[in-house]
């Protein structure tokens, strides 16, 4: 497996396990980038709540999210009603989630610095509040 693959992988599963301790059931999307209509990477849901996670890391203080891939992903959760999120970990931050609709568009992408990150994005216990 390339590199960036199984260090995507790698933060799929830990972020697998958060939800799982968090007290919800969650499976990791096989081939998730790398199939066709495998458009989110993890789906987690516990009694009323159920959403539809993209995994995003980055060492640098910003991430770029093709417009395709977050149509992609938007449309995925809709046909089958999950809330889209978006979970975010830049290098020793933690995780931080958003709504697909916090994103900036830069005309051929999407992105989110680490800056927006934090003032938008909220911590596991903030946003997916029991």
């Amino acid at each position: 497996m390339p590199k960036n693959k199984s260090k995507g992988a790698k933060i799929e599963r830990e972020l697998f396990q958060v939800f799982v301790d968090n007290g919800y059931r969650a499976i990791r999307a096989a081939g998730s980038g790398t199939m066709e209509n495998a458009d989110c990477d993890l789906i987690a849901g516990k009694k009323g709540k159920k959403y539809c996670i993209e995994v995003k890391s980055s060492k640098k203080p910003y991430k770029y999210i093709t417009k395709e891939q977050i149509s992609r992903f938007i449309t995925f959760s809709e046909i089958i009603g999950l809330k889209p999120v978006i979970a975010l970990r830049f290098n020793r931050e933690g995780w931080l989630f958003i709504h697909p609709k916090q994103l900036k568009d830069t005309g051929k992408n999407f992105m989110i610095t680490l800056e927006d990150a934090r003032k938008k994005g909220k911590k596991f216990a903030q946003f997916f509040r029991s």
